[in-house]
């Protein structure tokens, strides 16, 4: 043990001792930094009465944890998910390095680990024992493996079966058109299907009800218009002052699916990586969600390693400190008042909406400077000069 490591392991523990300090003695910052979500009335499935919106096979996956006491399984999850965070940060490094067989971080894990852990979307997927950590490890981990590899596609598929938001990283599997990448693709669409044909085979009516009625509900995971939800539905709602963004907010969607996966798929294509291709697509589906609670958005470790990786110090810290800052709970909560938000309030209340954005706005104009980069370049480059056919008198001097 060097004293490198342990001064990193130490951090570690500090953070997790603080962080257990500031839930059993500080209940009403506990409160304030990771309030559970107030939904009304429907299937209950835990004391604050939250619905049940995940697909049949999440149930099918997950019927092991009931296995557990409650006070185990508690403890399971926290250790869990700092594993799992711990797990990411190396899957993101890795990610962002460009080379598969990168292994090692420019600082220590656990102190990756002990800073990760006050990320507000971390910090709330731990508390609350979220699986928000899990699924971004499955799908990272599945696309960070060599083209060739057995079964490439396989993980994506099934973090789409438990949650559908990640389903948008087949079609940009699909559209790199890449036969790696679309292998992939395919294998990922497959992997899906079959979660939702055995959801159809073990829980036959739920499934049904399903995807032919409850995958339509977009309000179903609560309401569209709290300041938790960071998805364009969310700041449309809050903007225009109505829990019904309508036909604004769907056509804003279309557009920024389409742009996220043009994005993507250049960064790819002319770049020869999905370094930020990976980034685009996950802020995409995240937007484009009809609800993105908070806790959605720990794509940010993804996103601060690819930052750092390009050594902009600068810029990463802007984007933790957006993602630290939690100042979507400090406007009103009270009786729908995020409906009634004055205009500066509404930059407080969607801080992940508004950086997902700029960041995609940021990868429309560098591809668009570089498109007239390559035109310019293009246009004064020399033509060849032509060759000449060897006269038989040089041929003959030759021989």
């Amino acid at each position: 043990m060097t004293v490198r490591s342990l001064l990193a392991v130490g951090a570690l523990v500090l953070s997790l001792t603080a962080l257990t300090a500031l839930t059993a003695l500080c209940p009403a910052q506990y409160a304030l930094l990771a309030q559970p979500i107030p939904v009304a009335e429907r299937v209950a499935v835990t004391e604050w009465r939250l619905p049940a919106t995940s697909p049949p096979f999440a149930a099918i996956l997950f019927v092991p944890a009931t296995w557990l006491p409650v006070a185990t399984l508690k403890a399971v999850v926290v250790v869990g998910n700092v594993l799992l965070l711990a797990l990411l940060v190396r899957l993101s490094w890795r990610f962002a390095a460009r080379r598969p067989d990168t292994a090692t971080t420019p600082v220590p894990v656990s102190v990756l680990v002990a800073v990760g852990l006050w990320l507000e979307p971390v910090f709330r997927t731990v508390l609350h024992g979220e699986i928000s950590l899990a699924l971004a490890c499955l799908v990272l981990w599945d696309l960070t493996r060599p083209d060739h590899a057995l079964g490439k596609g396989f993980a994506v598929g099934i973090a789409a079966g438990v949650e559908l938001t990640p389903a948008l990283f087949i079609a940009y599997l699909l559209v790199t058109g890449r036969s790696g990448d679309v292998r992939a693709g395919l294998t990922a669409l497959a992997s899906l299907i079959g979660t939702m044909l055995l959801g159809a085979l073990v829980l036959p009516r739920s499934s049904l009800d399903f995807w032919t009625l409850r995958v339509f509900e977009t309000s179903r995971p609560g309401e569209a218009w709290r300041a938790d939800n960071q998805s364009l539905q969310g700041l449309f709602a809050r903007a225009l002052h109505t829990p019904e963004p309508g036909v604004g907010w769907a056509v804003a969607c279309v557009v920024i699916t389409f742009a996220g996966l043009w994005l993507a798929r250049r960064a790819v294509v002319r770049a020869g990586h999905g370094t930020w291709g990976v980034p685009a697509i996950a802020l995409t589906a995240l937007l484009v969600s009809p609800v993105s609670w908070s806790h959605h958005w720990v794509w940010c470790v993804p996103l601060l390693a690819v930052l750092l990786a390009e050594g902009r110090w600068r810029t990463a810290a802007v984007v933790a400190l957006v993602f630290s800052a939690r100042t979507f709970l400090l406007v009103p909560h009270e009786d729908g008042a995020e409906l009634q938000l004055p205009w500066w309030q509404q930059v407080l209340a969607a801080p992940y909406t508004l950086l997902a954005l700029a960041v995609l706005a940021a990868l429309a104009y560098a591809a668009h400077h570089r498109r007239i980069t390559d035109r310019r370049l293009a246009a004064v480059r020399p033509l060849p000069l032509p060759q000449l056919p060897a006269s038989n008198s040089s041929a003959s001097t030759m021989r």
